[in-house]
C-alpha cells in the first residue's frame, strides 16, 4: 500500500522546473508510505512520477517505484496489491519473462508489457491505483480497481495535469488554487459524503472506479476536468456483470451455494494473507469481519492477530461480541476499551485525515482500531463489502416489506405519507406486531425513522426514494449560489431483471460503498500506515454474488443469508445472531454535553453570516432542535459540522 503523485505538462507549458513540485506532491503522502520515497521524470516529455512506499511484499530495493518495466518502455507508480500476481508470475514465466525481485508491480508491468493495459487489468485481482507512462506511445495511463477501493484524483492545473491519491497532495502545488463545488457540498449535507461523481473542488475529478484514462501531453492543450473525465472509459461495469449474472444465474440449494461461495471466498482469504510484514484482522463481533477472521484462522498454524475497540456507552459497545468470537475461533486478540474523552480527542484531525469533507460519524471508531492495529500489525484484513453483495442493509430487506405500499397510486401513497408522519414511534412498533410489513420499521430507519419512512413512501419516483433512505436530510441547510447548485438525485442502469431491493443493492454498490464506506476505511488505515484488505470485495466473489439468487441473500426479512450459514461452521450462531449495530459513537449526546461548545462555536450565526455559504436560520433552527431534544438531528448536523471544521 502507498501513496501515488503526478504530473503531466501541455506541450506549450513543457517547463521542466515545473515537474520539481513532485516532491512535495509525494511529501505530502508520507503517512500512505513511510519506509521510501521514489521519484523519476523526463524533462523532455513533460512527466514526473512519485512514490511513498509502505513496504508490504518484497522489502529489498527491488519493489522500489517508480519501476520500470524490463523492456524499458514502461514507468509505473502504483498504490495496492494485486493478490494473484504469483499465478500471473508463473504464466508469464512459462513465455520467457524473468524476474528479478518477488513484488507484485514487477509482475504488473511484465503483464502490461505482454498482454497489453486493458487485457492485463482484466488479469489481475486485487486493489490498485496505477500510474504507467508509455516511453514509446508518450501516453499517460491512470487506472483505477474494480470498486473503487484506493483513490485517484485527477486535476488540470495552469496546463498541467496532477493526480494523486489525496487531495492534501494537489494543494502540495503552488498553483493549485481551487473554488468551493458547491454540488458536492450539496451532496455532502444531504448524505453526509460526497459521490464518486463530484469532488469538494471544481476542477478536479476522481478516476472513476473500473476506470481507464490515457493522456497524451496534447489533449491539455484544449482540455477541460470535466472533458478529461468523460474521457475515462470504464474496462470493468458492475451494470455489465449484473446484467450477465441475470442472464446466467446460479442454480443449485442453499447447501450447494454455500459451498460453492465457501471455496471461492477461502481463496480470496488466502490470497490476502500473503505478506512479509505482520498481518491480522479488524474483528468487530459481525457477521463479515467474524466469517473473514474465522476464514483466516482456519489456514493458519498460528493464532491470527485480531483487534477491536469498545466503548463504555451503553448500546455502542461492540466488544463484547468480538471477544467471543476471538476466545472461540481461538485468536490472539487485542482489545481496546475507549473511554468518550479519548474518542472525541480525534475529532480535530478530522478534516486533516479525509482532506475532503465527510461525515460518517463512525469515521472516528474506524481511525482508532486502525490505530490499535497499527500497533502490533502492518496489514489487516475487514469485512467490508458483505453488506453490499449479499443484502445486508436495512433498506434491502425493508423495501421487499414496502414494495407493495410503493407499487400503489401516488395519491393513495401521498395520504398514507401524511398519516404516518402524524404518528409517534411507539405507534408505529405497536403496528408492527401486528402488522409484519411494519416489523421492526422505525428501528430501520433509525433517527427520525417515522417521518423518514413518510418521505419514503411519499417518493416520486425510485432514485427520489432511494435518495430519501440514505439522506441525512431532504433539505441542505443551503444558502445563496451554493442552493442553486444542489444536484437532483442520480440515475442508474435499466437493471430490469433485479427486483426493488436488488436495485437497491446495485446502487449501494456503484455510490455508497466507494463513496463512503472504502472512502472511511482507506483514509482511516492509511493515516496510520495501515493496509487494510478486503476478501468479500474480491472481484470473483461479487460477481458470483450476483449470480446468486436473491433468495439465498434475502429472505423472511432477514440478509446475508449465505454468509450466515457459512459463518455457521465456524462460530455458534447466538454468537453472532443479535441485531446488526453500525460501527457508530452516540455523536447525538455529545452534541449536547461535551461536544456543545465546538459545536456552538462552529455554527454561531456570525461565522456562518461571514462564509455565506450556509442558511444560518436553518442551521440554527436545526441545532435548537437538537438541544431541546424534540429530534435527533446528529447526522444532519454532524455533515455540517465537518463541513465547518473543514472550512476552518
Amino acid at each position: 500500500m502507498c501513496g501515488i503523485a503526478g504530473i503531466l505538462l501541455a506541450p506549450r507549458n513543457a517547463d521542466p522546473e515545473r515537474l520539481a513540485a513532485i516532491r512535495d506532491m509525494t511529501a505530502a503522502l508520507h503517512h500512505r508510505g513511510p519506509d521510501r520515497d521514489g521519484f523519476w521524470s523526463d524533462g523532455e516529455a513533460g512527466v514526473a512520477l512519485g512514490h511513498r512506499r509502505l513496504a508490504i511484499l518484497d522489502l529489498s530495493d527491488a519493489g522500489r517505484q517508480p519501476m520500470q518495466s524490463h523492456g524499458g518502455g514502461l514507468i509505473a507508480s502504483y498504490n495496492g496489491e494485486i493478490y494473484n500476481f504469483r499465478d500471473l508470475r508463473r504464466e508469464l514465466e512459462t513465455s520467457g519473462h524473468r524476474f528479478g525481485g518477488d513484488s507484485d508491480t514487477e509482475v504488473m508491468l511484465a503483464a502490461f508489457e505482454a498482454l497489453g493495459i486493458e487485457a492485463a487489468l482484466s488479469r489481475f485481482a486485487g486493489m490498485f491505483a496505477i500510474a504507467v507512462w508509455d516511453r514509446r506511445q508518450r501516453a499517460l495511463h491512470l487506472v483505477r480497481d474494480r470498486l473503487g477501493k484506493k483513490p485517484l484524483y485527477v486535476a488540470l492545473c495552469n496546463g498541467a495535469l496532477l493526480f494523486a491519491s489525496e487531495l492534501k497532495a494537489l494543494h502540495a502545488v503552488r498553483e493549485f488554487r481551487p473554488a468551493l463545488n458547491c454540488a458536492a457540498l450539496a451532496l455532502l449535507l444531504r448524505r453526509g459524503w460526497i459521490p464518486e461523481q463530484h469532488c469538494i473542488w471544481d476542477g478536479v475529478f476522481k478516476l472513476p472506479p473500473g476506470g481507464l484514462l490515457t493522456i497524451r501531453p496534447d489533449d491539455l492543450v484544449s482540455a477541460d476536468a470535466a472533458r478529461l473525465r468523460q474521457k475515462a472509459r470504464i474496462w470493468w461495469s458492475l451494470a455489465d456483470v449484473v446484467d450477465r449474472a441475470q442472464a446466467e444465474p446460479l442454480r443449485g440449494d442453499d447447501e450447494a451455494l454455500e459451498d460453492e461461495l465457501h471455496g471461492l471466498l477461502g481463496r480470496a482469504v488466502s490470497e490476502r494473507m500473503i505478506s512479509d510484514v505482520p498481518l491480522g484482522a479488524l474483528l468487530s463481533g459481525g457477521i463479515d469481519s467474524s466469517l473473514v477472521v474465522a476464514l483466516m484462522q482456519a489456514q493458519s498454524s498460528r493464532p491470527v492477530r485480531t483487534f477491536t475497540i469498545g466503548f463504555a456507552e451503553s448500546g455502542y459497545d461492540e466488544a463484547g461480541p468480538a471477544a467471543a468470537v476471538a476466545a472461540h475461533l481461538g485468536t490472539d486478540h487485542t482489545e481496546m476499551r475507549v473511554t468518550p474523552a479519548e474518542a472525541r480527542a480525534v475529532i480535530p484531525e478530522l478534516p486533516r485525515v479525509w482532506d475532503e469533507p465527510f461525515a460518517d460519524e463512525s469515521q472516528i471508531p474506524t481511525l482508532l482500531v486502525a490505530r490499535l492495529a497499527r500497533q502490533y500489525v502492518t496489514v489487516a484484513l475487514s469485512g467490508d463489502g458483505g453488506d453490499e453483495s449479499f443484502g445486508g442493509y436495512g433498506r434491502h430487506f425493508l423495501l421487499g416489506r414496502l414494495a407493495p405500499l410503493l407499487g400503489l397510486p401516488a395519491g393513495l401513497r401521498r395520504a398514507g405519507a401524511a398519516t404516518l408522519g402524524a404518528l409517534r414511534a411507539e405507534t408505529l412498533e405497536t403496528a408492527g406486531r401486528h402488522l409484519p410489513m411494519f416489523r421492526g420499521v422505525a428501528h430501520l430507519f433509525g433517527n427520525g425513522g417515522i417521518g423518514k419512512l413518510a418521505r419514503v413512501l411519499d417518493a416520486a419516483d425510485e432514485a427520489t426514494l432511494y435518495e430519501r433512505m440514505v439522506a441525512v436530510t431532504d433539505t441542505p441547510a443551503l444558502a445563496g449560489a451554493a442552493r442553486i447548485s444542489a444536484p437532483a438525485a442520480g440515475t442508474v442502469p435499466a437493471l430490469t431483471r433485479l427486483d426493488l431491493a436488488g436495485r437497491a443493492m446495485f446502487r449501494d454498490t456503484i455510490g455508497y460503498l466507494p463513496s463512503d464506506i472504502l472512502v472511511k476505511v482507506d483514509r482511516a488505515s492509511m493515516a496510520v500506515s495501515l493496509e487494510t484488505r478486503s476478501p468479500l470485495l474480491d472481484h470473483r466473489v461479487v460477481e458470483w454474488a450476483w449470480r446468486a439468487p436473491m433468495t439465498s441473500k434475502l429472505r423472511n426479512g432477514r440478509g446475508k443469508l449465505l454468509l450466515r450459514r457459512m459463518l455457521r461452521r465456524y462460530v455458534p450462531e447466538p454468537m453472532f445472531e443479535r441485531p446488526k449495530h453500525g460501527f457508530d459513537v452516540p455523536i447525538g449526546a455529545w452534541l449536547r454535553g461535551p461536544l456543545r461548545e465546538w459545536a456552538s462555536d462552529l455554527l454561531s450565526p456570525s461565522r456562518l453570516r461571514r462564509q455565506g455559504l450556509l442558511d444560518v436560520a436553518q442551521v440554527r433552527a436545526s441545532w435548537a432542535e437538537h438541544l431541546k431534544g424534540t429530534r435527533d438531528r446528529a447526522n444532519e448536523l454532524w455533515a455540517i459540522l465537518m463541513f465547518q471544521a473543514w472550512l476552518e
